[in-house]
């Protein structure tokens, strides 16, 4: 009992917050000093004299009578930018405005400073250490002035980025090739670049406690759903996390369902997909620091949609779309099935090939369950070992790999050659869906199938089919349907879920994605366009 009271004791010490944590914190807030050295040491002190803070202290006016001090973060702000923009007409365009601390009041030193000294760039007036340490750490400029408890942040930033680059995971033959990057402003314009509408309002905010991320919303005023706009809102203000470090924290802070395989946030690099998305009344979260925007509502059909489609001919992309939808249910079902006929219902194969297939598992000691786990665990482990490991060798190192191992397998007795080619085509199956989340799934999903055909054959897959249905068609995405416009069945958004109709027949946004602007071409009740004749 003392051992266990002690162990007590200890963990309620530990949970005191420590006297250098609440100085520091208390460091962090407040209003700003009027003396220009306390203001700097504060900064030093909360800041633990970092490096790459940079603090320039000089005298300006005209009589050398006003003491300013710079403070920007070495890296994140533009050195050249700070010195011709900031530091030079500090010291320079000051005399030239006369500005005489003593004769003018307060109120008119800083609108004089910010009005006719620093005109360029955004300027905002600072008054509280939070916002000071806010924008600095942001790459912004920070300039004080002894005598006053109030001071500007600049605009400065000027970090070096990756730049827009074709995106790696969603590759098309015909269509742009420019990319998200890892900075905010940079995809909120390659976004504008595509919707000049004024309608397309983005709105920023800081998520995250200690990192303050700057996550941008942006939806097209009168086509996206106000109520979903709402919902977006409510579930972003309520996240309350010390950092956010990519857009997959915001996705899993604010999807509908958690225990679910099936992703209901879409996630995507292409800007083109994005503003596609909020054409159709969707709204897009671009989260600073990660070229993946998300989109939602995300529906299931969206999973197998992929950019280029709209870029072909509509005949050839609804070619496409059904293979897509072929490839799922293989790379689902086709082991299962596998499993379930050669172990229950052996009367369903033709004669010739169950004895083809019985001569080429004579000597092998497993079970077909055992057989179809050794092999798909396996290529799942040669797969991730190819993303992982560097890009020329980690593709032949996969698919040699699986040669390989699959044919010592064979020699070895161990697995039979039907097998291996059952696997081969759910591995290849698998890697025809656009989205990488839905391969996840149906990846997670494949095992519990073959288990339910080991033990109960075709009933077990049926019942799985059942109960994957009912489960699909229970998850919601802010509050829209997954499986829309299947289930429930809408008839007008049928011209682009397994077909995809010519551009002139999709005249209307989908229904329940959009209550208001549902319209999105002029006249709904256009016809193909017909060849005109030449008159000789």
């Amino acid at each position: 009992m003392k051992s266990i009271w002690r162990l007590f004791k200890t963990k309620s010490k530990s949970t005191k917050p420590n006297q250098n944590t609440q100085r520091k914190n208390n460091n962090q807030q407040g209003p700003l000093k009027a003396s220009l050295q306390e203001n700097i040491q504060l900064v030093k002190e909360t800041l633990g004299e970092s490096s790459d803070i940079v603090i320039r202290e000089f005298y300006a006016g005209e009589k050398s009578q006003m003491k300013i001090g710079i403070i920007y973060t070495e890296g994140l702000a533009d050195t050249e930018l700070i010195q011709d923009f900031i530091m030079k007409p500090l010291t320079l365009d000051i005399r030239m405005t006369h500005l005489e601390p003593s004769v003018c009041s307060h109120k008119e030193t800083l609108q004089i400073l910010k009005d006719f000294v620093l005109p360029k760039g955004s300027i905002k007036e600072i008054s509280d250490l939070e916002n000071l340490f806010l924008h600095l750490l942001s790459g912004d400029t920070i300039i004080l002035i002894d005598g006053y408890s109030e001071g500007f942040s600049a605009s400065s930033r000027g970090w070096k980025d990756r730049g827009v680059t074709a995106p790696d995971s969603e590759s098309v033959i015909r269509g742009p090739k420019d990319g998200f990057s890892e900075t905010l402003r940079t995809n909120t314009a390659l976004i504008r670049r595509r919707i000049k509408d004024p309608n397309l309002w983005i709105e920023t905010k800081q998520i995250g406690r200690r990192t303050k991320t700057d996550v941008a919303v942006a939806y097209i005023k009168g086509v996206a759903n106000d109520n979903t706009v709402k919902e977006v809102r409510r579930r972003l203000d309520q996240i309350d996390i010390d950092g956010i470090l990519e857009s997959g924290y915001i996705e899993e802070l604010i999807q509908d369902e958690t225990y679910t395989p099936f992703p209901t946030v879409y996630n995507t690099e292409r800007p083109d997909s994005i503003a596609a998305g909020l054409l159709e009344g969707r709204i897009a979260i671009i989260v600073d620091g990660t070229p993946f925007v998300l989109l939602v509502p995300a529906l299931f059909v969206q999973f197998f949609q992929a950019a280029e489609d709209y870029y072909e001919r509509f005949d050839i992309a609804t070619m496409v779309r059904i293979i897509r939808y072929l490839s799922f249910f293989v790379a689902l079902l086709t082991p299962s099935i596998y499993i379930a006929i050669t172990t229950f219902h052996q009367e369903m194969i033709p004669t010739s090939l169950l004895i083809s297939i019985a001569a080429q598992r004579d000597g092998v000691p497993f079970p077909a369950l055992i057989e179809a786990l050794l092999m798909e665990i396996t290529f799942e482990i040669l797969r991730e070992a190819g993303v992982r490991m560097p890009r020329a060798a980690g593709a032949a190192i996969s698919i040699v790999g699986a040669l390989v191992l699959g044919e010592a397998a064979v020699q070895a007795g161990i697995i039979s050659p039907v097998m291996v080619i059952v696997v081969s085509i759910t591995a290849i199956s698998s890697f025809v869906a656009p989205s990488f989340n839905m391969a996840i799934a149906v990846r997670i999903l494949r095992f519990i199938f073959m288990l339910l055909a080991s033990t109960f054959g075709l009933f077990g897959i049926t019942l799985g089919l059942i109960a994957l249905t009912l489960h699909l068609c229970s998850l919601r995405s802010f509050g829209i349907p997954y499986m829309d416009p299947i289930a429930p069945f809408i008839w007008a958004d049928q011209k682009d879920v397994i077909l995809r109709f010519p551009h002139f027949a999709m005249f209307s946004r989908p229904r329940l994605m959009n209550q208001e602007n549902v319209i999105r071409q002029q006249s709904p009740t256009m016809a193909k366009p017909k060849p005109t004749k030449n008159n000789k």
